[in-house]
């Protein structure tokens, strides 16, 4: 398990999706129903295997995938509803209708959100974790975990 100073950030370099996927399990282990985590990064950064790995943690069996034409999936877990949104194709939320994503955000979900910039932070409910995803060449990625302070179980 990954220590965090008290900052409550940390930058992880990952050698290879395994080791991306690994370091999001580490993560889902510390989240509960309720939290919201953004994911971030360029196209290809690795923002879908890191949301794999969590929910694989959680749970989850079967493919996870990038809903970016859909917009958003819900996975069953163990204990825990896993919702996985990409904002993408959104461009923003100004002229969205705000119900449009509330049934991802509940009390009795985790949810993943790509591409978080596209949507103002306070509409995509209690976010505990920012991820940003970032390319170091080939398969290795710099990931940066920022968690917020305050919270509960983290880290």
């Amino acid at each position: 398990m990954i220590a965090f100073p008290s900052t409550h950030r940390k930058a992880v370099r990952s050698a290879c999706p395994a080791e991306t996927e690994a370091l999001a399990a580490d993560v889902a282990g510390r989240l509960v129903a309720g939290d919201v985590v953004l994911v971030s990064g360029e196209l290809g950064a690795g923002k879908t295997t890191f949301v794999r790995g969590a929910a694989r943690a959680l749970g989850v069996r079967g493919p996870v995938v990038s809903p970016t034409f859909t917009v958003g999936a819900r996975y069953r877990g163990r204990q825990v509803t896993v919702a996985h949104l990409d904002l993408y194709r959104l461009g923003n939320l100004d002229d969205e209708d705000p119900a449009l994503l509330a049934d991802y955000f509940s009390g009795e979900t985790i949810a993943f959100v790509e591409w978080p910039e596209r949507a103002v932070e306070e509409s995509l409910g209690h976010v505990v974790l920012r991820v940003a995803l970032e390319h170091l060449g080939g398969d290795a990625r710099q990931v940066t975990l920022e968690w917020r302070h305050g919270e509960g179980r983290r880290p």
